[in-house]
């Protein structure tokens, strides 16, 4: 019996941006009959990447697609393809139907088309929270990936627990930042990370900070990133881990600067807002931020459906530059995000402010307004989405918690296209407001607020606040009886910090005694 070989085809592809009209990279999946197809083009471009720094992975994604620069040739069997094209969430996918006839090569051209242009509107977009290992010799590979999901600054962090590291980095702030085409490659650190008080993360820092022998004590950390001119903050919307007791340990001494509130780590829905409310009705600001975790969070880490796996760029925030944006660097980004003028987003671009109706200032996400006591305010809300894409579903005003301002798609005059919502309300007390949207599935929208204040008070949430402080004091008792429970993995180093953490335990409750005095007056 004589085998003979099965006909091959080349088949050769290029992508081009529409409004440049140049290759550009983007994410390619190509199946055959619903599978997808193993072999790899030369021209895919492969960094490792895996959990605990492993490598899983190479050129394929977990979904098994691969990133190119805009072309590549694959020889495959004859046969009915299928080939789809991704450019993060501002770029329309496309999907194709490929028939390759045996002996004749296939060429075609595709050119990808935004639905909103972002940078136009002076907001770029980050992924805050990526775990890449890196050299110089990986920056132009790894800027290819960020670029192909049109991420304009990727944060590559150090990953750390009481014991190890994992994904280094060869330089930190200035020294660690990668340029192109004005995207960029920038280092941080999630560290420390405990079962106890919860995995924390530091951005836009000079220089790496772990101090093992204090590895609980978050707030030397905190304390010496701020030095070194870096935000703080708590990931995975602080419900993991515990986060919670951490934030309330730190974040109520003042040692917490950023929240992160959307992550697909917790379940399909992206966006938790528990804790992040918790802080603001104490009146406690913190800018909202976001990340993918790349490549730990998604469903089953590669066995779940496509467009909930693991991949750079499914959640990320905004961060408005304006002008400033056209020379884009690690200082003018992080002092944006240290203003807290950031929108977390899936998927829907939100667009707010709140202006003062008498003295016609206007202020935007992480602003404090102030105003006079009975002068009004107008608030201004709008979401952008695309109906094939991301299509959007319910816009919300949100002050102190509490829904003030609704609408939906199904609203005369709105759409799944843009949604808008304007209220003018009078102030007789400070409040924080912002606004938050849903569209499809797993596709979410939240500012960080706007600080409004009365006459230079607070803007505290006066009705929720002893509900808060309680539920606080009671988070300090958790950690209370961890330090008095023997530890059941060895993960748990509490014990080694006992009068440290008690301390600080301490020192938080004379916090919130000072907070009950002052705010629920």
């Amino acid at each position: 019996m004589v085998l003979r070989a099965q006909p091959i085809t080349q088949l050769s592809i290029t992508i081009l941006d529409a409004s440049t009209n140049k290759p550009t990279p983007v994410r390619v999946r190509l199946t055959r009959n619903g599978r997808a197809i193993t072999q790899l083009p030369t021209e895919a471009v492969a960094v490792m990447y895996g959990l605990w720094d492993h490598e899983d992975g190479y050129g394929f994604q977990p979904d098994s697609s691969f990133y190119v620069a805009g072309k590549f040739h694959l020889n495959l069997p004859a046969g009915t393809y299928e080939l789809a094209i991704s450019k993060g969430n501002e770029f329309l996918r496309q999907t194709h139907k490929l028939v390759l006839s045996a002996g004749k090569n296939l060429s075609k051209t595709y050119r990808l088309s935004r639905w909103i242009n972002t940078v136009a509107k002076g907001w770029y977009s980050t992924d805050g929270h990526i775990h890449i290992r890196r050299s110089p010799r990986e920056n132009p590979l790894i800027m290819t990936w960020l670029q192909a999901e049109d991420v304009r600054i990727g944060a590559l962090l150090r990953m750390g627990d009481f014991w190890e590291t994992y994904y280094p980095q060869y330089a930190y702030g200035e020294k660690g930042m990668y340029k192109h085409d004005n995207h960029l490659l920038i280092t941080g650190q999630e560290d420390p990370r405990t079962p106890d008080l919860g995995h924390a993360f530091a951005l836009g820092a000079a220089d790496r900070v772990r101090r093992r022998e204090r590895y609980y004590y978050y707030d030397d950390i905190f304390d010496k990133v701020h030095q070194l001119g870096g935000v703080t903050g708590y990931a995975h919307q602080a419900e993991t881990f515990h986060g919670y007791r951490g934030l309330i340990l730190d974040g109520l001494r003042g040692k917490v600067d950023a929240f992160e509130l959307l992550q697909f780590c917790v379940d399909d829905h992206p966006l938790h807002t528990d804790h992040y409310y918790h802080m603001l009705d104490l009146g406690i600001p913190l800018t909202a931020t976001a990340g993918s975790d790349f490549p730990w969070c998604g469903q089953d880490h590669g066995h779940g459906p496509p467009e909930r796996l693991s991949r750079i760029g499914n959640a990320r925030f905004y961060t408005y530059l304006g002008k400033a944006g056209e020379n884009l660097n690690v200082s003018n980004w992080r002092s944006a995000v240290a203003a807290g003028h950031t929108f977390v987003s899936s998927g829907p671009i939100l667009d707010f402010n709140v202006t003062d109706t008498s003295a016609g200032d206007t202020a935007i996400p992480g602003d404090h307004l102030t105003i006079k006591r009975g002068n009004s305010i107008t608030i201004t809300a709008r979401a952008y989405g695309h109906p094939g894409q991301v299509p959007l579903d319910t816009l919300e005003i949100v002050s102190h918690g509490r829904v003030i301002g609704r609408v939906t798609a199904r609203d005369s005059g709105q759409s799944a296209e843009q949604l808008s919502l304007r209220l003018t309300l009078p102030l007789e007390r400070g409040q924080w407001i912002a606004a938050r949207c849903s569209a499809g599935p797993s596709q979410a929208a939240h500012t960080t607020p706007i600080y409004v204040t009365v006459d230079g008070g607070g803007f505290h949430n006066p009705e929720t606040a002893g509900h808060y402080l309680d539920l606080s004091e009671q988070y300090l008792q958790e950690i209370e009886k961890l330090l008095d429970t023997p530890p059941t993995n060895v993960e748990q180093q509490a014990g080694r910090y006992r009068d440290g953490l008690k301390t600080r335990i301490d020192e938080t409750r004379r916090v919130i005694g000072t907070l009950r005095q002052k705010l629920l007056r």
